[in-house]
């Protein structure tokens, strides 16, 4: 079983003197920034980032025709549905004319059946009268 002992302030001290060194020594092992493997390293970063921004790039082309195309698409079938939908209204015109105008020529039929079937009456009417020798008062037209 480890025995635990405090430090006094004079080992805390050095720890951290000596951490600080640690610090300093590793920062000034760092390469300078003319290194030939630090502007490799610079370099290819450079050239990574060329080609994700080159790919976004490409990505932004093909959404944007991506878009123009569905945009045309919808604009087409819109077109074509409103066009089937002028040529509905305009075959629902045309039956509706062809339908008043049979209607109307059935009503010409029949007032016209009337107007005959009164006539006949009225022949008769006044072939009775005539057998029975009374002439009814002329009509006026």
């Amino acid at each position: 079983m480890a025995l635990y002992r405090e430090q006094d302030i004079f080992e805390r001290r050095n720890a951290a003197n000596a951490a600080k060194q640690a610090l300093l020594e590793r920062f000034k092992a760092r390469p300078a920034e003319d290194d030939p493997q630090v502007m490799a390293r610079k370099a290819e970063r450079q050239a990574i980032l060329e080609a994700r921004e080159k790919r976004n790039a490409e990505k932004e082309r093909l959404r944007q025709e991506k878009l123009a195309r569905e945009a045309k698409e919808r604009a087409e079938r819109e077109a074509i549905a409103e066009a089937a939908r002028i040529a509905a209204e305009e075959a629902a015109a045309a039956e509706a004319k062809a339908k008043e105008a049979e209607e109307m020529d059935r009503i010409s039929r029949l007032l016209a059946d009337e107007a005959e079937r009164k006539a006949k009456r009225d022949a008769r009417y006044a072939a009775r009268k005539a057998r029975n020798g009374r002439m009814p008062p002329p009509r006026p037209a």
